[in-house]
């Protein structure tokens, strides 16, 4: 196959950014989006220039690191699938890929396609975690769970944290990042001491770092790579009402 990659190049957080065209020829339709780009980037080491700068690690949909707008699509157009799942047989021979890194005031650019994302981290902080006993682990039948909600806590639970949702949403929201949070824990008899707690210092966070507010376009739910449901954000939507009658503002 042979490619035209129009990618975005910034050299730091406060420089002009712009697009920069890189031809390449003889690609395998099998090769994964990921593999491309160190393709490119061994050319241009090759002719001294400066490598595109983005973020990968397992390269297998699982950590949530790698991250880019494809043709105007949060990870690419491929339903349920992370960048790195991206492969090159889903474009067309002499195709012109535009490539940019997610947009939102909440995750500036760093440099390239890599952005910073460390506003999810903060918003973690503030409720991702549950009360729990130090000592051994107990037996996992210890605590009942009831099947259904064991399965939509899994199924929420299956959030990486990736940022395709905010990218995707037209007000830069993290509402689906943040509902998935607070419904895996929520759902779970070990996270009920910190239910509305959590609920109110997660969104109360988000207004802090920029993000913007759902308004239903539901975009959030297309570009996720994990399936993650809309019912997510209903939950923490009634949470954070119930918590400010429980805990007070």
């Amino acid at each position: 196959m042979n490619l035209t990659l129009k990618i975005w190049r910034q050299s730091g957080p406060k420089a002009k950014g712009g697009f920069v065209p890189y031809k390449l020829d003889d690609i395998s339709p099998d090769a994964s989006f990921l593999e491309v780009l160190d393709i490119l980037n061994d050319g241009l080491e090759a002719k001294g220039e400066e490598p595109v700068a983005f973020e990968s690690d397992c390269r297998e949909g699982i950590c949530g690191v790698c991250g880019a707008v494809v043709d105007g699509a949060a990870h690419g157009r491929v339903p349920r699938a992370t960048l790195c799942q991206l492969h090159m047989r889903e474009f067309s021979d002499g195709a012109t890929i535009i490539i940019e890194p997610f947009r939102a005031k909440a995750f500036p650019i760093i440099k390239d396609l890599i952005v910073d994302r460390s506003a999810f981290d903060r918003v973690i902080v503030e409720g991702g975690y549950i009360t729990v006993r130090t000592g051994s682990a107990p037996d996992a039948h210890a605590i009942a769970v009831e099947k259904p909600d064991a399965d939509k806590a899994f199924d929420a639970a299956a959030c990486i944290g990736c940022g395709a949702c905010v990218a995707a949403c037209p007000n830069a929201a993290a509402m689906l990042f943040a509902g998935a949070k607070v419904s895996h824990l929520g759902l779970l008899p070990q996270g009920q001491p910190e239910r509305y707690k959590r609920a109110q210092g997660m969104v109360d966070q988000l207004e802090k770092e920029g993000f913007g507010y759902c308004s239903n376009h539901q975009e959030c739910v297309r570009a996720c790579p994990k399936s993650v449901q809309l019912s997510v954000i209903s939950r923490l939507n009634r949470d954070y009402i119930w918590a400010q009658f429980k805990l007070g503002r």
